[in-house]
């Protein structure tokens, strides 16, 4: 065959075997039980969720992970001048170290929140997640849980502030620059940044134990799990 024709031939060939091959993952993914379904994935995210909390909830958790680590607020993290208008200059190091273990110590907090979370999962949340491909495992725990998150971390975020005393000096004068547009009305309040960055590390975190999971369901102790996933 003139090799000018051979290349279409093979796109052919390999678009002709698509069809078959969604047929059949299709058709393994609706074999399973819905119980299966969502034992399967509840063990799944529940082991995810363990590694997630397990990970940040430790001692220097995110100071230590460049990837979730909670920086200054932007225009104190940026400007020198900013950091002198608040009070700051020598006490930034020890603002970030300690905003870093506030949101550590509220992480560990999570875990009855995301198990309670788990248990009230419907079958066709279930079926959703499984079926709703990579991050929708971990969209389905914002939706459910960060409000419940979001009350829980920041008492222990403000104990954590507190004990450098900066959280309402802090909160006066980024106060006034959010008033002039210089600071989100997020970053104007230092609990709630701190709050707000702690959920954040924590869902990168499970999205990560999510894509592990997806991507080597064969790699995962529990058979329950090698047969959803596996089916997918």
């Amino acid at each position: 065959m003139h090799p000018r024709f051979r290349k279409p031939l093979v796109v052919l060939a390999v678009l002709g075997a698509w069809p078959a091959a969604l047929l059949a993952a299709s058709a393994a993914f609706e074999a399973l039980s819905s119980q299966d379904a969502a034992g399967g994935l509840r063990a799944a995210l529940s082991r995810g969720v363990d590694v997630a909390v397990a990970q940040l909830g430790a001692n220097n958790g995110f100071l230590n992970d460049p990837k979730v680590a909670i920086p200054l607020p932007p225009a104190l993290d940026k400007a020198d001048r900013a950091l002198r208008m608040v009070g700051m200059s020598g006490e930034a190091d020890g603002l970030r170290v300690t905003m870093n273990h506030a949101a550590e110590q509220a992480v560990a907090q999570a875990k009855p929140i995301f198990k309670q979370a788990l248990q009230h999962m419907s079958l066709a949340d279930a079926k959703g997640i499984l079926s709703g491909g990579d991050g929708a495992a971990t969209a389905y725990f914002r939706r459910a849980t960060s409000a419940q998150l979001s009350a829980k971390f920041k008492p222990v975020v403000a104990a954590q502030t507190a004990k450098l005393g900066l959280a309402a000096r802090y909160n006066e004068y980024a106060g006034k620059a959010a008033q002039f547009g210089l600071l989100s009305s997020q970053d104007a309040n230092l609990n709630d940044y701190v709050t707000a960055k702690a959920l954040d590390g924590l869902f990168s975190r499970i999205a990560d134990e999510e894509h592990q999971i997806r991507t080597d369901p064969m790699g995962q102790a529990s058979s329950l799990i090698k047969k959803v996933f596996g089916s997918l």
